[in-house]
């Protein structure tokens, strides 16, 4: 009644054992427990859990790792948890890094190409990653 309207927006679960490749947008948050693969976009928060990866290019207001995350990542507030790792490039105006959290990469304080227009999409970078997790499987 008093305090700010909180969007209506549901979660968005996607669960251990599945995995999403190409372009995801979340209006509301969204808690990733199998991987993603490629751009994301989130108008809200972001939480990956201990058996979630994220393997791209990730803008979102706010993003708690427990898990794995690999590429570029634009954010308000980047928390790393104990059992957490990013690797890659953060733009980010808060960062937390708990005990035994593991940051390996480089934190910018401007905004990169990508970053700044998160509707850009490499689809040569795309497919090499693909191409990479078909090698690997």
């Amino acid at each position: 009644m008093f305090g700010k309207k909180k969007s209506q927006a549901g979660l968005t679960y996607i669960a251990q054992g599945t995995k999403i490749t190409g372009e995801s947008q979340f209006s509301g948050d969204a808690l990733v427990g199998g991987e993603i693969h490629g751009t994301v976009q989130s108008e809200s928060s972001i939480t990956i859990e201990p058996q979630g990866l994220i393997n791209g290019e990730v803008a979102c207001r706010e993003i708690k790792i427990s898990g794995y995350f690999k590429g570029k990542l634009q954010c308000e507030k980047l928390t790393i948890t104990g059992s957490g790792t990013v690797e890659g490039e953060v733009a980010s105006s808060q960062m937390e890094i708990f005990e035994g959290g593991q940051f390996i990469g480089v934190r910018v304080k401007e905004q990169t190409e990508l970053l700044q227009n998160p509707n850009l999409v490499d689809e040569q970078k795309l497919q090499q990653i693909m191409d990479l997790d078909k090698a690997q499987a």
